[in-house]
């Protein structure tokens, strides 16, 4: 007999304030400042119980072989790390787009290790699951984590902070961006540079690859250019997805109804706490 499916757990996308990208390191990384925060919009996942030992993910994504999903892949590591004998079916809401730059399938990762970490009642300390995370992807610890960071080095080095957290409206332009094309140009910018206390200093706050991908996809450029007839708007990491800020819920809702209705848009809040975590400590609690 298997369990019955928890409700819904969120993995939700994140954006970045700014990507200030600081020189080029001699391995071909880069080194980089960049301020995470979370929205409440995103994926959902949730999951069943086995006894078995296996993992069963539904629906499939096209074209991605079930054991190379990192939702899969992130509920295999963690098995492996605590030798567990429990397995689960889990079933994805996909609402992110692929290639947006906000981050769903380093938010699917992290939300399973998490999920699971409660659900097998592992006892896995956070600072654990990020590093298995890490080893999934270099943005899943963030979610793992779930506060609002500054990352600093190649992206890995994290540092909570707080900040204001707006209404955005989010706009998904019909482009998937490499993010490996674009960190590999030869004219992306690589010399601004170190802000201490960048976090405390919105004005400063840019998107170092927002230039060239606008020059590469015409459909980022025609997104952006359209939402800052309303609001102060950027890049979000290296794209597609665009956003724009407001201080009201209103303001964000208005803005998305003057756009056309077949663009794919979003209103969402941000949140220097994601809901992960809230979904985390109520399931725990439960269980205590």
């Amino acid at each position: 007999m298997h369990s019955a499916f928890t409700d819904w757990w969120p993995a939700p996308a994140k954006l970045n304030l700014c990507l200030h990208i600081n020189g080029r390191r001699a391995d071909g990384y880069h080194e980089l400042q960049t301020l995470f925060q979370f929205i409440d919009w995103g994926d959902r996942l949730r999951f069943r119980l086995r006894q078995d030992g296996e993992i069963t993910l539904s629906p499939a994504l096209p074209g991605v072989p079930s054991e190379q999903n990192l939702i899969v892949r992130a509920a295999r590591a963690l098995q492996q790390h605590t030798g567990t004998g429990l397995g689960a079916d889990i079933e994805l809401d996909k609402r992110l787009p692929m290639g947006g730059g906000i981050g769903g399938g380093s938010s699917d990762a992290a939300t399973t290790l998490v999920a699971l970490n409660s659900l097998w009642q592992t006892a896995v300390d956070e600072d654990t699951l990020a590093e298995l995370g890490l080893k999934l992807g270099a943005d899943v610890p963030v979610f793992v984590r779930g506060r609002a960071a500054m990352a600093d080095g190649v992206g890995e080095q994290l540092r909570p902070v707080e900040v204001d957290e707006p209404w955005y409206l989010v706009v998904a332009p019909d482009a998937e961006v490499s993010t490996a094309a674009v960190f590999t140009h030869p004219d992306l910018p690589r010399d601004t540079p170190k802000i201490p206390g960048l976090e405390r200093q919105p004005e400063q706050w840019k998107n170092d690859c927002q230039p060239l991908v606008c020059g590469l996809y015409p459909q980022v450029a025609k997104a952006l250019a359209r939402l800052l007839d309303y609001a102060p708007s950027k890049m979000t990491g290296t794209g597609s997805c665009v956003f724009a800020v407001f201080t009201d819920e209103n303001s964000a809702r208005a803005a998305r109804e003057a756009l056309p209705r077949d663009w794919v848009a979003h209103v969402a809040k941000g949140c220097n706490r994601s809901p992960l975590l809230l979904r985390r400590d109520s399931a725990d609690s439960v269980i205590e």
